[in-house]
């Protein structure tokens, strides 16, 4: 009894962290958050900050005049700022739930040793993740093959799937799903898919957040797409609007000539810094404030279990 609790106590001397190694850990901590969290801070007070303030002083923490200006500039165009709000937010929620259930079915598929194709199909799904089939022959088969131009489709089905998303689920299903919990399942007659969605799905909420992580970030965060199959405005997302919003106040300063005002009376008017930082302010806020939603979920899927022994 005596070895085994000195065993013991050797075991746990490497499980334990000193006290200071912790000061240590959670001064690096503090200071990669700080580094996360200061840059926002610092855009949305620019965002504040009165064109005059960014004139005299440059960006600054702790500007002498503060102003709405770059907000009020931005109200001028909100029917379309509030349309594509609104398209962002379902092309978000419809592809993050589409490619939830689809890179998480193929994962599953795949981690299966009962699959008699497992290998032929995880090397046609590693195969793009070395080579891509390039801009030309995507669009071709969006708009040629599909006839998904100038629609919400093309938007959300390039996004859908990747070959990382299916490989990371394939790993954490053949780490975590025992085959034995899968053989439970079929003993009380249940189907494949009832065993996908009532047993596998509830016990891997972490990886699934992860991937919706992933995916709620690239749909929100993209604008390509419908660079390339959009031509109706009403169809535009939020993020090809504020880029479009963007560019035309960079044309306008770079052209003042042209319009016949000088680069002075062009700024005078437009709050170009304020205006720049405020689009990343609403481009960022939303998708910031979904961060809480994902992170309930790594936290209750890691509580959960499916085999005692």
């Amino acid at each position: 009894m005596a070895k085994e609790k000195k065993v013991l106590e050797g075991l746990a001397k490497f499980n334990r962290v000193s006290k200071p190694m912790n000061i240590l850990f959670s001064v690096v901590f503090i200071f990669a958050a700080l580094c996360c969290v200061i840059p926002l801070i610092f855009v949305v007070i620019i965002s504040f900050t009165h064109k005059d303030s960014i004139a005299r002083n440059g960006y600054t923490f702790f500007p002498d005049q503060w102003s709405l200006q770059a907000y009020s500039t931005l109200w001028d165009s909100r029917e379309s700022i509030v349309r594509a709000f609104g398209i962002s937010v379902l092309i978000t929620v419809v592809g993050t739930v589409l490619g939830l259930f689809l890179n998480a079915s193929m994962g599953y598929v795949l981690s299966r040793s009962s699959f008699k194709f497992k290998g032929l199909y995880t090397i046609i799904v590693f195969i793009p993740m070395i080579f891509n089939g390039g801009m030309v022959s995507s669009f071709l088969i969006m708009t040629q093959l599909l006839h998904l131009r100038d629609n919400l489709l093309a938007l959300i089905l390039p996004l859908a799937v990747s070959s990382f998303n299916i490989i990371i689920m394939r790993t954490f299903f053949t780490t975590t799903v025992p085959d034995s919990l899968v053989e439970s399942g079929k003993i009380d007659g249940a189907s494949q898919l009832r065993i996908f969605f009532q047993i596998v799905l509830p016990i891997s909420l972490p990886a699934m957040a992860t991937i919706g992580l992933f995916l709620s970030f690239a749909y929100w965060n993209d604008w390509w797409q419908a660079l390339m199959y959009l031509n109706n405005q009403d169809l535009y997302p939020l993020q090809y609007v504020l880029i479009s919003i963007e560019r035309n106040i960079d044309f306008v300063t770079k052209n003042a000539a042209y319009m016949g005002m000088s680069a002075v009376e062009i700024s005078a008017k437009l709050p170009q810094d304020g205006v720049k930082m405020a689009l990343v302010v609403i481009a960022v806020l939303p998708i910031a404030c979904s961060y809480p939603f994902f992170q309930r979920y790594f936290v209750s899927g890691l509580t959960i279990g499916a085999v005692k022994g």
